[in-house]
C-alpha cells in the first residue's frame, strides 16, 4: 500500500497504551508550496501538524481541532487545522528569525500561550489555554494534555523539507493490560530517532519498536492538505464587519481584497458584490450621505 500521507491507530493488548503514527507527505508539501517558510519556522509548524493529526485521531466528533501557539517572539503565531474527515491546514505569522534562534521557546518568546480548540459542527466550542512548558513541540503538548486532560501522553515529533511525521502514545486507565507496561512502551519509543520517523513508514516504525509486543493494528487513513475558504464563507466574514465599514473601503480603494492565509486564495468584492451581500447598495447610501471621503 501507499504509505505516505497516512494515520495508522493502533493499541496494546498487554499494556494500557493506545496511539497513532502519522506520516505527511504531500499535504505538508501543500503547505510548503504557499510559503517560502524559514527553516525554524517550518520545522516547528510541520512539527504542529503532525501533532494536530495525532491528537484529532483519537476524539470521536464530527468537527475541527485547532492548535495555535501564540507569542511576542520572531514567530508571532502558529496556527494548524485538522479536521475528522483527516484534512489539514496550516499557516505561520513571524517577523525576521535571528540565525541563531532554533528551539520553539526561542523562537515565540516569552509568554507565549498554546491554545487548543475543539470546534464540533454541533454544539459549543471547548478551548484549553495554557503557558508553553518545554523546549519543543512535543513537551509542550505533552505537559498541555497533562495539565487540561490528567492524560499520560509522549509524543515524538520530526519535521524538515520533505516530511512531517510523529508517534503518539497514550496511556489508558487502569485495568487494561499490565500496568508497569506504560513506562515499557515509552522506553521503546525514546529510541526512536528523527530520521527513522522521517523515512519510515509508520508500521515500519511500529514493527521497529514493538515486533516484541501484542499490538493491534486499525485500518490506516490517509490524510490530505485541504481549505475550507470560500467566496461565500469570506462574504459572511465581510456582514460581520457591517455594510458601513465595507463601504467605507470600497469608496477608498474600489474595491475588498482579502487573501486566504492558508492557502494564498485571494477573493476581491467590488461595488456590485457589496450590494448583492447586503441587499442594498450600502455603498452607495455611504457616499450620498457625504461619509464616503477617504479617511485617514
Amino acid at each position: 500500500m501507499n504509505h505516505k500521507d497516512t494515520l495508522q491507530r493502533f493499541i496494546f493488548d498487554g499494556a494500557p497504551v493506545r496511539g497513532a503514527t502519522v506520516r505527511l507527505d504531500d499535504a505538508w508539501q501543500a503547505v510548503l508550496s504557499r510559503r517560502a517558510y524559514p527553516a525554524p519556522v517550518r520545522d516547528v509548524l510541520g512539527q504542529m501538524m503532525a501533532a494536530s493529526a495525532l491528537l484529532a485521531a483519537n476524539l470521536k466528533f464530527d468537527g475541527t481541532l485547532v492548535m495555535q501557539i501564540q507569542g511576542k517572539g520572531p514567530l508571532r503565531l502558529a496556527v494548524v487545522e485538522s479536521n475528522s474527515d483527516r484534512t489539514l491546514r496550516a499557516t505561520a505569522k513571524w517577523d525576521e528569525v535571528p540565525s541563531q534562534v532554533t528551539s520553539p521557546r526561542e523562537l515565540f518568546g516569552e509568554h507565549a500561550q498554546f491554545v487548543i480548540t475543539l470546534d464540533p459542527r454541533q454544539g459549543e466550542p471547548w478551548q484549553g489555554i495554557v503557558a508553553l512548558e518545554g523546549y519543543s513541540i512535543g513537551a509542550m503538548l505533552e505537559n498541555y494534555m497533562q495539565r487540561s486532560e490528567q492524560l499520560d501522553t509522549r509524543l515524538i515529533l520530526a519535521s524538515d523539507a520533505g516530511a512531517a511525521a510523529g508517534l503518539l502514545l497514550q496511556r489508558l486507565p487502569d485495568g487494561h493490560g499490565d500496568a508497569e507496561g506504560w513506562q515499557h512502551v515509552k522506553v521503546l519509543a525514546d529510541t526512536l530517532s528523527s530520521q527513522e520517523l522521517l523515512e519510515l513508514p509508520g508500521t515500519e516504525v511500529l514493527h521497529r519498536l514493538y515486533h516484541d509486543e501484542a499490538l493491534r493494528l486499525f485500518d490506516a487513513e490517509p490524510m490530505a492538505f485541504a481549505c475550507n475558504c470560500s467566496h461565500t464563507r469570506v462574504g459572511d466574514m465581510l456582514k460581520m464587519l457591517g455594510g458601513e465599514e465595507v463601504a467605507h473601503v470600497i469608496l477608498e480603494q474600489g474595491s475588498v481584497e482579502i487573501t486566504c492565509d492558508f492557502c494564498n486564495q485571494n477573493y476581491v468584492f467590488d461595488h456590485d458584490d457589496v450590494t448583492e451581500l447586503f441587499g442594498a447598495d450600502v455603498v452607495g447610501a455611504v457616499k450620498a450621505a457625504g461619509d464616503g471621503d477617504v479617511r485617514h
